[in-house]
């Protein structure tokens, strides 16, 4: 069974479809405009040990580019996307995708096929994967000499072997003083993946001082993850030392459902 991808909304939208996940986007402009990757998600539920998809590269220049393609496991920390050399939850040795390697001519799409085969043996789980598109282009510096550009667009891979589901909850708040941002701790002890918008408000005794909205951010299966709330997009100054009361809600899809939970924690600004 193969599933698709679907747009980022912001918080307070209908979050339409669990494939808002996550996505890997890991190029350059140059890249953006010379190819287009779609679905930047696919996620799938392993039906008998098998599942499929496809990925769609467009070649949006006036020139033909030669691209390989090639997969790695992968996962959503503190500092954002990062591939690994090895997990757990790695997709790859069970991930089966032609062509390896591809030429698309200006204008046209050429589609990757993936097929995923997992032993009657491997455990339940979510099993993860990028596959990146990478392409090489020759160009010349302001010497005359030829240099070697490497750009990849990378498509991120979630198969569920077993009924999984995430679970999450906000643990924690705290003020990041060198971004100047609240810092929101995420915990999904569930064992799938999820891709949740914030919508939050600060509170000092009964006076609201500021609201915002953060938009889906990845949250792989049994793991925590910081997010970042921008204190004011006004660029107003960090607020003043003291506590506060961070009241909201996380917002994810699930299935073709959307699902809530709301969050009440304290926060301590300290003094400079």
């Amino acid at each position: 069974m193969a599933l698709g991808s679907n747009s980022v909304v912001a918080a307070a939208s209908r979050i339409s479809s669990w494939a808002l996940l996550s996505a890997a986007l890991l190029c350059g402009s140059a890249a953006q405009a010379q190819m287009r990757i779609s679905p930047l998600v696919i996620e799938a539920q392993a039906n008998r040990g098998q599942a499929q998809g496809i990925i769609n590269v467009t070649n949006n220049s006036n020139e033909p580019f030669r691209g390989r393609v090639y997969a790695e496991p992968f996962t959503y920390g503190d500092n954002g996307f990062q591939s690994l050399t090895s997990s757990p939850s790695d997709l790859t040795p069970y991930l089966q995708f032609s062509p390896r390697e591809l030429t698309v001519p200006p204008g046209v799409t050429r589609r990757i096929r993936l097929i995923t085969r997992f032993p009657p043996s491997l455990p339940e789980g979510e099993y993860r994967a990028v596959v990146f598109t990478e392409t090489l282009q020759e160009t010349t510096d302001s010497s005359g000499n030829s240099v070697a550009l490497t750009a990849r667009i990378g498509t991120t891979v979630y198969v569920r072997q077993g009924d999984l589901s995430p679970n999450l909850a906000v643990e924690s708040a705290s003020w990041n003083p060198e971004q100047k941002k609240i810092q929101l701790r995420v915990q999904n002890t569930g064992q799938a993946s999820a891709r949740p918008a914030v919508s939050w408000t600060l509170q000092q005794g009964n006076t609201e001082v500021e609201t915002g909205t953060l938009d889906p951010t990845g949250i792989v299966a049994e793991s925590d993850r910081n997010f970042l709330l921008n204190y004011s997009a006004q660029g107003q100054p960090a607020p003043t030392a003291g506590k506060y009361q961070l009241t909201g809600e996380l917002v994810w899809a699930q299935g073709d459902n959307q699902r809530t939970q709301p969050f009440s924690v304290n926060l301590t600004i300290p003094a400079n």
